[in-house]
């Protein structure tokens, strides 16, 4: 009834065919009274041509841009002048001999056909829209591409497809909860998920040893560029029997996989790089290291420390540290360049950032002055300094100067271009410390997941110090981006206990709390373990977007709204009242109800 064929299908072969084809107007072009029509489907576009004499060529005029239009007519190969290579269809056009309209489309607030700069929030409120683009349009198809081949290759390996509730309890761990009030239980409330985390190890307490889902999350969360506000999905995976190595082999084969079909980038084959927790805080300043960027940091303290450049002596003195970042072939670069760089670092937090420039045989810096000539020379070997590279310097307490280097270190690579945007690199973060102090109490906390399993179980809780004791906890990162935590869990309820126990919960907190897990633990529980990559995150790396908006068919916008459906929105009274709901502003008193 509306089509013979798609527009992205006709080819050469198919001149001298009746066809008939439907889409939306791409684009208009009047060429001596003759119109040419690009006509635009989910598949491609193809060109319509219509003739002046045809009967329905005066309604063009009230036509406009996307309107849906169904034509009939012959295929013609085009003339060797007039082909377009860049279209699949480009060697063909239709000569329309018949038209319906069959969805007409009022003025459209910004264009598809052409890179419009709309506003974001115009964007979000016509999404059905925005998602016509042929960038968008190619995401979010990206996006179903990944979902299957995440899916093929799980089952592949053995493992089956299980759902877990959205209806679920509020979680005393992790973000915020979104709250589902109660109709049938008064004043109580169901919360959505975090994440699927307590009923996939009851999945694995159950005996079904391999599973994943391709799992919708929900936190109260503010938006940044690679996390949604609102909701995102994760492929949750969860194995019984296993150590960590298990649970690496299977997901560097998931990304292998994933990547070798959907990316034309270098990327690292299996085995990935795994770096310690705290060798990726002492060399990068960050758990998400960018291996793609050479650059690190150097501890350089012992040159300092008796030097009468005071500034970093004192620092020294009083416990802290001073680290390099090398900076290759900058010898060159204006003064601004140096200035800029200190600038940045000043305006996320340092003191200042002091610099050696070595170039022709000899160094540059206002502190050289105060160095003797071991420290200088020491300073370029512990650097590996070559002639026309500079070191930024930033001195301060550890823990300050390790989240400086973390900013500085990305920054610094942007602006000497030394990320390889072609390249994907990954790599594990693993042994992370089970445990932290607080830094206003200086209590003993926990540093990541409580559920996890400590490296050396319940001898280490007993006889080590907790801030020592390291977990099986694991996070997998490519270029910079976190795709996922993971951990082997803790199975086993009386090293629980006394998990809990080092930072201040007795049993009958955890059982309050953790009950339904724990007592599942109590009845028989293998050993387990998972991740959940995230598959937002995935697909934005693959599409090289820098926002994770434009991966996700229906987003919020950062105020976690959604323009379109008007979301959230206020309720009547009515369903508040079935809800046993009263709503009360802040600032204002709650709204009275209203009688009879």
């Amino acid at each position: 009834m509306y089509r013979t064929h798609t527009c992205g299908e006709l080819r050469k072969t198919d001149v001298g065919r009746k066809v008939r084809v439907s889409g939306w107007i791409h684009s208009v072009r009047d060429h001596g009274g003759v119109i040419f029509i690009d006509l635009r489907d989910h598949y491609g576009l193809t060109q319509v041509v219509v003739d002046p004499q045809q009967s329905f060529y005066q309604a063009l005029e009230k036509w406009r841009v996307e309107t849906v239009v169904r034509f009939d007519g012959e295929v013609l190969a085009r003339t060797p002048e007039t082909v377009n290579p860049k279209l699949a269809t480009g060697e063909i056009e239709i000569k329309a001999t018949d038209m319906e309209v069959l969805g007409e489309a009022e003025v459209i607030p910004f264009l598809v056909a052409k890179d419009d700069s709309a506003p974001e929030n115009m964007r979000l409120r016509y999404r059905f829209l925005d998602l016509r683009k042929e960038k968008l349009h190619k995401n979010i198809i990206l996006r179903s591409e990944v979902i299957a081949e995440m899916r093929r290759y799980m089952l592949s390996r053995g493992f089956h497809e299980f759902q877990t509730p959205i209806l679920t309890a509020s979680s005393p761990e992790g973000a915020r909860d979104y709250l589902v009030p109660s109709r049938l239980h008064p004043g109580k409330f169901y919360a959505l998920p975090q994440a699927p985390q307590q009923f996939k190890q009851l999945l694995m307490v159950a005996g079904f040893d391999r599973y994943f889902q391709v799992a919708p999350c929900f936190r109260d969360e503010d938006a940044r560029a690679d996390r949604s506000p609102g909701e995102f999905y994760q492929l949750d995976v969860e194995m019984s029997f296993v150590e960590q190595d298990d649970i690496f082999e299977v997901l560097e084969g998931l990304f292998d996989s994933v990547f070798a079909k959907f990316s034309t980038k270098r990327y690292t084959k299996p085995p990935f790089p795994r770096i310690p927790y705290r060798e990726s805080i002492r060399r990068f300043g960050s758990d998400k290291p960018d291996l793609r960027n050479p650059l690190e940091m150097v501890d350089v303290s012992e040159f300092f420390k008796d030097s009468e450049f005071k500034a970093f002596a004192g620092v020294v003195a009083n416990g802290g540290i001073v680290t390099a970042i090398k900076a290759p072939k900058v010898a060159g670069k204006p003064r601004k360049f140096f200035d800029d760089m200190i600038k940045f670092a000043q305006e996320n937090g340092a003191k200042g950032m002091a610099y050696i420039i070595w170039q022709e045989g000899t160094e540059k810096s206002p502190i050289v002055k105060f160095l003797t000539r071991e420290a200088i020379d020491g300073l370029k070997a512990a650097g590996k300094v070559e002639e026309g590279d500079a070191l930024f310097f930033l001195a301060d307490q550890e823990k300050v100067v390790r989240k400086l280097g973390g900013a500085v270190i990305p920054e610094l690579g942007r602006r000497l271009e030394l990320i390889d945007p072609n390249e994907f690199k990954f790599c594990w973060i693993v042994d992370f410390p089970m445990f932290e102090e607080d830094e206003e109490t200086g209590a003993t906390i926990f540093s990541h997941n409580p559920f996890s399993m400590p490296q050396g179980g319940m001898e280490a809780l007993l006889n080590k110090d907790p801030l020592d004791i390291l977990a099986w906890q694991y996070d997998i990162v490519c270029n910079g981006i976190e795709l996922s935590s993971g951990a082997i869990r803790n199975h086993r309820p009386d090293i629980m206990y006394k998990a809990f126990e080092i930072v201040g919960y007795d049993r009958s907190v955890v059982d309050e709390k953790f009950g339904g897990m724990i007592n599942a633990f109590k009845l028989g529980a293998p050993p387990h373990g998972g991740i959940a990559p995230g598959i937002d995150r995935t697909v934005m790396l693959l599409a090289d977007e820098p926002n994770i908006r434009e991966v996700i068919a229906f987003p919020f916008n950062q105020q976690a709204e959604d323009l379109m459906m008007n979301a959230p929105a206020e309720v009547t009274l009515k369903q508040l009242r079935e809800l046993h709901i009263q709503v009360k502003l802040p600032g204002k008193p709650a709204e009275p109800e209203k009688k009879g």
